[in-house]
């Protein structure tokens, strides 16, 4: 694959394939002052022989001259990729976002509302000392048998899958620290949706502060009671009762259907500063609801949410149920990322490698959702029915001219239940408990060999 990835966005989007032309990568490293040589591997081959590297499943540096035709060592193009700066990956990927924005503006709207949905995940890279010390391991792991993971916040457009914006922190890290990094990429009258984890007093002001209304899933232990007129638990007084819910009744709207006044509680959660906290409301008016998903296999039985869309003719309980029920494509997205594309580990050996990566596989995935797009608009079927790794092989094999065939097209199958189970065994390998070099010298004292 030796031609430029640009030349095959081109016959998708021109106006986004134009981020992705030399002169913009160019463009963006006198940006930051940065300087380059004129030889082969200048900034817009790396970036882009960067792409292909990913495409074909992080495939090994090795593998990089065989793709781009031209004759290189792995030494030189991973001493190139370093030099490159990461404001100059960032800025391409933001430029490249910047060029998406309008897509979400006109396409997958929720009754005129952009619609996005939020999730954490996480992925894991070699074991060296820096990336050791900026994402940590796992706890149950003994240092040396374990590798580095680290945390990302993601957050997608509901209507097309895109990905516009991810943020990566260190393992021990409280998903709502992150969730403020990616609200400035949200509009006034947007809608963020997300499970209980990240559903909080906390993080429903801030985006009440966006003017951003919250379609969020009720936290397990928030107490919700619909019964009218309700007593309530009152801040700053002693109340030994127990089982009360600490926000007030205010009107009815349906049997499971109510509007509330929630109290801002005391202590401020950890992931906030006592100030940023202080400077929340006191209280919030929002609507709490209850619906049962009624189908068989799946495990939960009911769920209750909480949102700042108070107008019930607007918004019903069962057309919010259903945009609700849209949270799994988050899911489905984070697996595209993960499995599709290779993700759940990367291969750079700094922390600011790491980075780098990140930033191409958001490229490479919003790329495939370009593509998933126009295959979408020509073959008159919703964007989320197109084969996602389809859409990936027409990115790997197309050749500059070729036209974009008919990509596959998933059954649409919405009450299908599969067990979260592996069939598939692993080989039955002892987990390691202590450092490969221990190891090894346990086995050469005991003259064993395997």
């Amino acid at each position: 694959m030796h031609h430029r990835i640009d030349t095959i966005v081109t016959q998708i989007r021109q106006d986004i394939a134009l981020h992705l032309a030399p002169e913009s990568i160019f463009e963006a490293c006198r940006s930051v002052g940065h300087t380059w040589r004129q030889c082969v591997l200048t900034p817009p081959a790396i970036l882009h022989w960067f792409v292909i590297q990913v495409i074909h499943g992080n495939t090994a540096l090795t593998h990089i001259s065989l793709f781009s035709g031209r004759s290189f060592t792995a030494t030189a193009y991973c001493q190139a990729r370093r030099f490159l700066p990461l404001v100059v990956f960032q800025t391409v990927l933001r430029n490249l976002l910047k060029g998406l924005v309008p897509d979400t503006q006109t396409q997958g709207l929720w009754r005129g509302h952009r619609t996005w949905l939020v999730d954490g995940s996480s992925f894991s890279m070699p074991d060296t000392p820096e990336l050791q010390a900026k994402f940590g391991q796992p706890g149950n792991q003994s240092p040396g048998c374990g590798f580095p993971v680290a945390k990302i916040l993601a957050l997608f457009h509901a209507g097309t899958g895109l990905l516009l914006d991810v943020v990566a922190a260190p393992l021990r890290t409280h998903d709502m620290s992150q969730v403020g990094g990616i609200h400035p990429t949200l509009q006034a009258d947007d809608i963020m949706v997300v499970d209980r984890g990240l559903s909080s007093y906390a993080h429903v002001a801030m985006l009440s502060r966006r003017l951003v209304h919250a379609v969020f899933r009720m936290h397990q232990r928030q107490i919700v009671d619909f019964t009218p007129g309700r007593p309530h638990f009152h801040l700053g007084e002693k109340n030994t009762q127990k089982g009360l819910p600490r926000s007030r009744w205010l009107r009815g709207l349906g049997m499971l259907d109510q509007v509330v006044e929630w109290f801002k509680p005391v202590d401020a959660p950890e992931w906030m500063t006592a100030e940023e906290y202080a400077a929340l409301p006191d209280t919030l008016v929002v609507r709490e609801l209850r619906y049962d998903v009624g189908r068989p296999g799946f495990r939960t039985k009911s769920v209750t949410l909480v949102t700042t869309l108070l107008d019930a003719e607007l918004y019903p309980l069962e057309a919010l149920a259903k945009l609700y029920g849209m949270r799994w494509r988050v899911e489905l997205n984070l697996r595209h990322l993960k499995q599709t594309m290779k993700m759940d580990v990367l291969k750079c050996m700094t922390t600011e490698g790491v980075l780098k990566e990140l930033a191409v596989y958001a490229i490479l995935y919003n790329l495939a959702c370009l593509v998933m797009m126009e295959a979408a608009k020509r073959q008159k079927v919703a964007v989320e029915r197109i084969s996602f790794i389809d859409a990936l092989r027409w990115l790997m094999q197309a050749e500059p001219g070729d036209e974009l065939p008919e990509l596959i097209v998933n059954p649409d199958r919405p009450d299908r239940v599969e067990p979260r189970v592996k069939k598939r065994r692993p080989k039955q390998y002892p987990l390691m408990k202590k450092p490969r070099a221990e190891l090894r010298n346990d086995l050469m004292g005991q003259g064993v060999i395997s």
